[in-house]
C-alpha cells in the first residue's frame, strides 16, 4: 500500500485531474455554444489534455532531481494519450448513447498533449542548464 501513497504525494494535482477527466468524460454532455469559436470541443479537448500533460511534467520535474525520460515520456505523454482512446471508445461504446466517443476528440487529446510535450522538454533542457 506504500506505492499509491507514493504517488498521491508525489502527484496530486496530476492524480485529481486524471480523476475530473474521467468524471467529465463520463458526466452529462455539457450544452455550450459559442458562435465565434468553430470547434469548441475539439478546442476543449486540447487545452485539457495540454493543461494535464504539464501539470504531469510538472509534478515529475519538482519530485525527480534526475530524470528518467523514458519513464517521463511513457507516463507524462503516452499513457495521457491512451487514455483518452480509451475513454473516446468507452463513451462510444459503454454510454447506451449518452455520450459519442469521437477519433477527432482523441486526436485533439494528443495534439494537446504533444504540444505539452514539448514545452516541457524545453523546461526540462532549461533546469538542466
Amino acid at each position: 500500500m506504500k506505492h499509491p501513497v507514493r504517488w498521491l504525494r508525489r502527484y496530486p494535482l496530476s492524480v485529481a485531474l486524471t480523476l475530473v477527466i474521467w468524471y467529465l468524460c463520463f458526466s452529462g454532455p455539457p450544452h455550450v455554444h459559442v458562435p465565434h469559436v468553430r470547434a469548441i470541443d475539439k478546442w476543449t479537448h486540447a487545452a485539457m489534455y495540454l493543461f494535464f500533460v504539464l501539470t504531469i511534467w510538472w509534478e515529475y520535474l519538482r519530485a525527480h532531481p534526475r530524470i528518467d525520460w523514458r519513464r517521463l515520456l511513457l507516463l507524462g505523454w503516452l499513457s495521457p494519450m491512451a487514455m483518452g482512446g480509451v475513454i473516446e471508445l468507452l463513451q462510444a461504446y459503454c454510454t447506451g448513447g449518452r455520450r459519442s466517443g469521437e477519433w477527432l476528440d482523441a486526436a485533439a487529446n494528443c495534439v494537446g498533449a504533444t504540444v505539452a510535450l514539448f514545452i516541457g522538454i524545453l523546461v526540462a533542457k532549461c533546469r538542466a542548464r
